[in-house]
């Protein structure tokens, strides 16, 4: 009889752990994650991965142990060497957080077929089609242009006021010029930096936008000196597709209004940030690695949104937003999540005069980046629904870019 509830209370305790294990991952110490990043910490985008890998390492119940951070490794050979590493040292699903890591990853998930290897802003996923290599992005373009209605806003506050900025320029309607840093033209900044525009026209509707690249996703340097041009001709408010603090550093010096990107730079700069969207990578790295504890496939592209709470914004700055900006936010939010506003309404811009009802993208992806897919629908550009990373390559009317930097 004993020996009977001895019996009986071992197998509880094995259920119970079981359980843990799977739902809770305490006692399932053996399960190891790794997140591979291009930068570190000083790079507000890798930051904001890293944070959210932290954030979804402790909802999924891992310990430090098992959540394995590799800064600074460039888009390389050395991406592929990491990545390998990471599976030798027994992680079951390995991240990268880089556009450029994507070949190196595909060449790891090759030689590592039981291990899950997931992809941030790539695009071969969905037709290199490897049953352990994923790719994933956000409908980011939609927390891009709710950041762009309160600099519209902050605009409007300017040209009512008749406010003169340090570089000279009294704000009016017909100046109402926005300055844009971007790293590259990539689809990714064009589709971030057209949803900020249009975010801003749509409350402002005199807006015009210049733009200039730096070549690099993190130089501080090129960021500030581009920011400080942009202020230099007359721009009344930056924002910017860069990872570092060159351009909100500029221009809290300035003290011209900016909308960051990836986080908060409140501290540093508390008299001219307004805003920030970042995509946060908290529920996908947990879809992903519940999906791999539950022995489930892990979709080819995962597309984020609003609702997943994977697009998000950051607490307005009452000191430099124009009042009103944190309702006039929500409201449009609420409009984004029921469908009834759609970003990239065809109505709502122009292209060379001319507005689109047809165009092919490079969804499928090839060396010549050929067109391939038709990505307009009942007129309005499907952005990120054919593949997660964004294709909207479009240069419409009302955005000047400076130069450019493949």
């Amino acid at each position: 009889m004993k020996v009977k509830k001895i019996l009986a209370v071992l197998l509880v305790v094995a259920i119970a752990a079981a359980l843990c294990a799977v739902f809770v991952g305490c006692e399932d110490t053996g399960f190891k994650v790794g997140l591979i990043c291009l930068h570190d910490e000083n790079s507000t985008y890798d930051k904001n991965f890293i944070e959210a890998f932290k954030e979804a390492g402790e909802a999924l119940g891992l310990s430090e142990d098992q959540m394995i951070i590799v800064t600074d490794v460039p888009e390389g050979d050395e991406c592929y060497q990491k990545a390998c590493e990471l599976a030798d040292d027994g992680c079951k699903v390995i991240f990268a957080d880089s556009f450029g890591h994507e070949d190196y990853m595909i060449k790891a998930a090759k030689k590592y077929p039981d291990v899950q290897f997931a992809h941030a802003t790539g695009t071969k996923a969905h037709t290199e089609k490897l049953p352990n290599y994923a790719n994933a992005f956000a409908s980011i373009y939609e927390g891009r242009y709710l950041a762009g209605i309160a600099a519209g806003m902050k605009i409007n506050e300017m040209i009512a006021e008749g406010t003169k900025l340090s570089n000279g320029v009294t704000v009016t309607a017909e100046n109402a010029k926005i300055g844009y840093v971007g790293a590259y033209t990539y689809a990714e900044v064009i589709s971030g930096y057209t949803s900020f525009y249009l975010g801003a026209k749509s409350v402002c509707p005199t807006v015009t936008m210049e733009v200039t690249f730096t070549g690099s996703w993190y130089d501080e340097t090129a960021e500030k000196n581009g920011a400080n041009n942009l202020i230099n001709r007359g721009c009344v408010l930056i924002s910017q597709h860069a990872d570092s603090m060159g351009a909100p550093n500029a221009c809290e010096a300035a003290g011209i209004p900016n909308v960051s990107y990836n986080g908060s730079t409140k501290e540093a700069c508390p008299d001219t940030f307004i805003v920030s969207s970042r995509i946060n990578w908290a529920p996908y790295y947990e879809y992903v690695v519940n999906q791999v504890r539950d022995g489930k496939e892990v979709a080819y592209d995962w597309t984020g949104t609003l609702a997943t709470g994977s697009v998000v914004l950051t607490e307005v700055n009452e000191t430099a937003a124009a009042e009103g900006t944190a309702a006039a936010i929500e409201a449009a939010k609420a409009k984004l999540k029921a469908g009834t506003l759609n970003v990239f309404d065809t109505s709502k811009f122009t292209v060379k005069g001319a507005t689109l009802t047809s165009y092919k993208a490079d969804v499928d992806t090839d060396a010549a980046y050929t067109p391939d897919t038709e990505v307009i629908e009942n007129g309005i550009f499907k952005e990120s629904t054919k593949r997660s990373a964004p294709y909207f390559d479009l240069r419409i009317d009302g955005i000047t870019l400076l130069d450019e930097k493949k």
